[in-house]
């Protein structure tokens, strides 16, 4: 079997990346080793955030907030999406000389989204806010979307364009194929691809042996409460907390943080699936009740994990392979992927077909760990 594209990795980077090169054109063909959207994208808070983002993703994050706005009307159906807006709260005087020295630093490189705020306007926009809260950094176009509607959106979407989605499909490994291309190892067979885009999570480094990519595999924790009386509307994190908190409009709280649970791993050692801890269920919701303390008694309705790749210095690996050429990496976004899927999915259809695209992508480039490592070496040798 041959294709123009093989996307390896069904969760919402790939679904999304499987969508923008179908509709430039090319035949795709996805290949998911379990269901799409099982892990990092069922287990994300579904923050749409360019607040508190690492500077060299302050371009993309930025570069896909209208993305979101007019998501649902390209794939012809709701993702949830709103732009409530996402506070970081400083609940001592170090938070707040932290997200004061954050600001004037984001204002320094010529960015303006960020604000902060005192504490007068923070009640008004949060009265439900505990009142040893000091101020806070706010965005006000950022927001937030439904995970799992954006996962089913995007799969519909792929499907009525024609991407053929095989799950429950393993990638044993990649190689240049004898004529020309990548070969996709399977164990049904060997297809036969012009590009492959890797989109497997924390999973895609399994797929480049030879690319030193420092990345761990993380059981990320997710609950939700039983519905309780609207208090909130922006999405609220805490600076020196674990927590990412929001409120559905059916009244439930989901609460993330990256809390990591324990990772049961396969036969092969690869991870395969995450299990909550109770402990950190607790310190979790402790975190949100230290800053909504009537949540100290909201039922927990469930509890989740979803399996995620950490890569060493926080920021995704995105960019072609230098191995293996026609192949594409973006994967490794750290927990915080989900606000960049759509933008990522027109950046790899770009690098795909050769277009140009003008963002920044030297500091997500996969060669970033090579040459620090020759650096080292070199270093050592002196």
């Amino acid at each position: 079997m041959r294709v123009d594209l093989v996307v390896i990795g069904g969760g919402l980077i790939g679904l999304a990346c499987a969508f923008e090169a179908r509709r430039a054109g090319l035949g795709v063909l996805m290949l998911e080793r379990d269901t799409c959207g099982r892990h990092a994208s069922s287990a994300s808070a579904g923050g749409v955030r360019s607040l508190n983002r690492d500077p060299a993703e302050i371009p993309l994050a930025r570069a896909a907030l209208p993305l979101w706005a007019g998501l649902a009307e390209r794939l012809g159906a709701d993702v949830g999406f709103a732009a409530s807006g996402q506070i970081r709260v400083a609940e001592d005087e170090a938070a707040l000389a932290a997200l004061e020295a954050r600001a004037t630093r984001t204002r320094s490189a010529g960015w303006t989204h960020e604000r902060m705020i005192g504490p007068n306007a923070l009640f008004e926009q949060v009265p439900a806010l505990a009142r040893h809260c000091l101020g806070a950094l706010i965005v006000d176009d950022d927001g937030f979307a439904d995970p799992l509607k954006a996962v089913h959106a995007y799969r519909r979407a792929c499907l009525a364009l024609g991407v053929e989605i095989r799950e429950g499909v393993t990638v044993g490994r990649l190689a240049r194929a004898d004529t020309a291309g990548i070969a996709v190892m399977t164990p049904h067979g060997e297809i036969h691809a012009d590009a492959v885009a890797n989109c497997a999570g924390a999973w895609g480094r399994d797929l480049v042996a030879a690319e030193p990519i420092p990345m761990r595999a993380s059981a990320l924790q997710m609950i939700v409460t039983a519905p309780v009386a609207p208090f909130v509307t922006p999405v609220i994190g805490s600076q020196g907390r674990k927590l990412s908190l929001k409120q559905t409009d059916a009244g439930a709280v989901v609460i993330g943080g990256a809390f990591e649970g324990r990772i049961v791993s396969g036969a092969d050692g690869a991870a395969m699936r995450g299990i909550a801890l109770p402990e950190r269920i607790a310190a979790n919701l402790a975190n949100a009740a230290s800053l909504f303390p009537h949540l100290r008694d909201a039922p927990i309705l469930r509890s989740w994990t979803g399996i995620e790749g950490m890569v060493e210095d926080g920021l995704p690996v995105i960019g072609a392979s230098a191995r293996i050429p026609g192949l594409v990496h973006a994967f490794g976004f750290s927990a915080h992927g989900f606000a960049l899927a759509p933008l990522i999915a027109e950046i790899v259809r770009d690098l795909v077909t050769g277009r140009h695209n003008p963002l920044p992508l030297g500091p997500f480039s996969p060669e970033r760990f090579a040459q620090t490592n020759r650096k080292e070496i070199a270093r050592a040798r002196a």
